[in-house]
């Protein structure tokens, strides 16, 4: 039996596997008649401070405008190729927690793609990854996107 999938969730940080996680995931979609949610997440740890209290809200203005047009961006590409049913979102907190059970929950996705590594090495050694941690608790199936659209490995 096929698992027919209706709701994909892929998770940007800006990093080139996350877009190809993108483009994959619109693949699955278009087969699926599915829609897909993309979503940029804005640690405020990842900047030393509590965005919420301690920054200015010039700066925290500025990242939400600065992820809004690379969403926007990338939603343009995908759409001018003919695949609409997509939209984007950004949210504020702890990627880890956000990706794999709040936003699900809230959107009601049913698999989420992701690339296998993103952009922050340091918190990998530190931390564990993002995807490592979303593959352990997400609410539903995730696919973690590790080649091209060529089926190559991609090099970092």
């Amino acid at each position: 039996m096929l698992q027919e999938y209706t709701n994909i969730l892929v998770p940007l940080d800006g990093s080139e596997q996350a877009e190809i996680a993108l483009e994959k995931a619109v693949a699955v979609a278009k087969r699926n008649q599915a829609h897909v949610d993309m979503l940029s997440v804005i640690d405020p740890g990842q900047f030393g401070y509590n965005l919420a209290g301690l920054a200015d809200g010039d700066i925290t203005y500025q990242l939400v405008q600065d992820s809004e047009a690379y969403l926007q961006k990338e939603i343009d590409k995908i759409k001018a190729a003919g695949f609409t049913d997509i939209s984007f979102h950004i949210r504020m907190g702890s990627p880890k927690p956000i990706i794999s059970q709040d936003f699900v929950r809230d959107h009601h996705n049913d698999l989420i793609m992701m690339g296998a590594t993103g952009l922050n090495a340091m918190e990998r050694v530190l931390e564990g990854s993002v995807t490592t941690y979303v593959q352990r608790n997400a609410l539903t199936d995730v696919i973690v996107v590790k080649t091209d659209l060529d089926n190559t490995q991609v090099e970092k």
